[in-house]
């Protein structure tokens, strides 16, 4: 791609000669990757060689100097601490496989679509991660994560052959059906532990989708994973791995059941775990959790303290202090010669007489008991503590959360569907701690099962006045148990967030406070609208300048305008939730975003749009070569005028 209209991503320019094309065929690459996910290895190289120009020698990265820059030795034996398995390094090469796909609005899957602030994307979630990275990248506050628990019984989501080329890969990346799923030979394969590469298979599978999870969030970003004991052991050396050990926060316990499996083999298993990761541990803090009833219970203000609820302390304890072994008299004129027996005052008496003279100790009713400090609620932390340990009275449990789901989706048996649900108050508790309710945090949940996550975030916006966003991605993944109006997992979760939206609305004592426009966009993975250039097998000029014949239209035939629109967003690195305004220049639709700074031009121009178009000072205008008609006349012109007015010209 070019700037000022010159040519087009994925494709070649629209020259008419071969000779003139054949000329400028090294610029093919790099002018097509605005039609490509980002590669995370390529944005690492880039950073590194920016801060180690040293480590590089011709362009390519020299491991000894960088181990001398660094100040190591090389070890030459092989022998490090790490965490290998069978096809790593091809889930590399897959991770670092640029995506050609874009996301396709399902209007009619969505509710509120011009205005919703939240998403569902139905597709393989890999592909969506990549798809989403451009604009997305260091956006998200917080994610969270249920994926397959590898139990040996799982059918597993397992779209990735690590024992195929990347060329392959690629190339069966593209064969998507029109609804967005793909055509790959064997989609669904059981994981069993019979299978030799059985814990291989697993981390294969998350190890891309973690990087790209990284790049998603913010510095002050944080993940949640869910996991049991199969793999949690694999998950913590996979995650240090990803993210650092440095960026470890905690391993929560989640007691997912409310009494104990008394048919268990050996034990009752009580619960799961939630690892808890962050982008970098030195700028991300937890929110404090809301203070429990029994922890406001133990405040009283029997004395009338102008300062509001106390409760009180002992002011002895067991450790040594020097100034600690002194008399003190009470209100009521009786001495106490001392502490207790072994103990120590707390304080020195000097700051005794301060605590008493401020009205910080309390003597009793009748002002003759042992001194105690008054500790006021106003003075004390305004919440908790999280804690590593979360009770079922807490969070919720695993009935709980099969309850939710049957009270809005009416499906016969959810067993049938999830083995391992999880409970909105459990994702809820997550929010509380990882998102603020000052900022539009953005949450993220890429194996949303039946949408669990995106209803917590709405009621818990509805509980504390958050304005949480919210993006969730589902395979369509075809249910054992088949209601007449759901055909997959994807299908369950939008019924189900619609539902909940509709429950929330109906609640009267909550109607007022939910916004009149609450609800979510819905879009599939699909193929790109636009043509991809295949170089391969073109041998000579002539065929070079047929193949380019097929490139003078970027788009491909009957692609829809606003496809079209949404994936040249995403590429621009604009978030699937920007508001698009319509214009009608001089008998043409136009699009605009960001106050009119970014001009779409897709279906139609002529002379007259030029000037006033220009008189909007916008930053950018994107326009596809089709609406000039091949008047190179009519673009140039366009072009000059941009250039006057300081205004960048892309076409495609």
């Amino acid at each position: 791609m070019s700037k000022s209209g010159m040519s087009k991503p994925g494709k070649k320019p629209t020259k008419k000669t071969a000779t003139k094309a054949s000329t400028q065929a090294g610029e093919m690459d790099t002018q097509s990757d605005i039609g490509r996910s980002q590669n995370p290895a390529e944005l690492k190289r880039q950073a590194l060689a920016e801060l180690l120009p040293e480590a590089f020698s011709e362009g390519q990265l020299d491991i000894e100097a960088l181990k001398r820059t660094l100040g190591e030795a090389v070890n030459d034996s092989g022998e490090r601490y790490r965490l290998d398995w069978a096809g790593k390094s091809e889930a590399y090469k897959v991770l670092q496989t640029p995506s050609t796909a874009t996301l396709r609005p399902q209007r009619e899957h969505s509710v509120n679509f011009d205005s919703a602030q939240h998403v569902f994307i139905e597709g393989e979630n890999l592909e969506v991660l990549k798809v989403l990275q451009k604009a997305y990248f260091g956006k998200v506050k917080l994610i969270y994560i249920d994926p397959p628990y590898n139990t040996g019984n799982d059918s597993f989501i397992y779209p990735d052959r690590f024992q195929e080329s990347k060329e392959d890969y690629l190339k069966r990346i593209n064969e998507l059906e029109d609804d967005g799923t793909l055509m790959r030979e064997g989609f669904f394969r059981k994981n069993s532990r019979e299978n030799g590469h059985y814990h291989s298979n697993w981390l294969n599978m998350m190890l891309p989708r973690l990087y790209i999870a990284r790049n998603l969030l913010r510095d002050d970003g944080v993940i949640f994973i869910s996991c049991d004991d199969n793999e949690v052991h694999n998950l913590r050396c996979l995650m240090n791995e990803v993210f650092g050990e440095e960026n470890f926060i905690a391993s929560v316990i989640w007691q997912k059941v409310f009494s104990p499996k008394n048919s268990a083999k050996y034990f009752s298993e009580d619960h799961d775990y939630v690892l808890v990761y962050t982008r970098h541990a030195e700028v991300w803090r937890p929110s404090l959790l809301p203070r429990t009833e029994e922890m406001e219970s133990r405040y009283d203000n029997p004395d009338n303290d102008p300062r509001g609820p106390w409760t009180s302390g002992d002011m002895s304890a067991r450790n040594y202090y020097g100034e600690g072994t002194y008399s003190i008299t009470c209100p009521s004129g009786r001495i106490i010669d001392g502490p207790p027996p072994g103990t120590y005052w707390r304080v020195s008496p000097k700051k005794f007489k301060t605590l008493n003279e401020d009205k910080r100790i309390w003597w009793g009713d009748k002002g003759e008991n042992t001194p105690r400090l008054k500790r006021f609620l106003s003075e004390v932390k305004q919440g908790r503590v999280p804690q590593t340990l979360w009770k079922y009275k807490e969070v919720g449990h695993t009935q709980e959360a099969k309850k939710e789901l049957l009270a809005l989706v009416d499906f016969p048996d959810s067993n049938a569907v999830f083995d391992t649900p999880k409970p909105t108050r459990l994702i809820r508790r997550m929010l509380q701690i990882g998102t603020s309710t000052e900022e539009a945090d953005l949450v993220v949940d890429f194996f949303a099962g039946s949408g669990t996550t995106m209803e917590a975030v709405l009621r818990q916006n509805l509980e504390d006045g958050g304005n949480r966003r919210c993006i969730n991605v589902q395979l369509p993944e075809p249910l054992d148990v088949v209601p007449s109006e759901m055909d997959d997992i994807a299908d369950v979760a939008r019924i189900r967030i619609k539902n909940a939206i509709s429950a929330m609305k109906a609640e009267d004592d909550l109607a007022t406070q939910i916004p009149a426009d609450l609800g979510f966009k819905s879009f599939s993975l699909n193929p790109s609208n636009f043509k991809q250039w295949r170089g391969d097998g073109i041998e000579s000029a002539d065929e070079l300048a047929e193949q380019m014949k097929m490139f003078v239209q970027s788009e491909k035939d009957g692609a829809n305008t606003e496809d079209t629109l949404y994936e040249l967003l995403l590429k621009f690195g604009q978030e699937l939730t920007t508001p698009i305004e319509q214009l009608e220049i001089e008998g043409e639709d136009v699009y605009a975003i960001r106050d009119r700074n970014m001009l779409f031009v897709l279906n139609g121009f002529n002379e007259e749009m030029i000037e006033p178009m220009v008189a909007i000072k916008p930053h950018e205008i994107i326009a596809l070569d089709s609406v000039f008609h091949d008047s190179d006349e009519l673009k140039t012109n366009l072009d000059l005028q941009c250039r006057d007015a300081g205004i960048r010209l892309t076409c495609f």
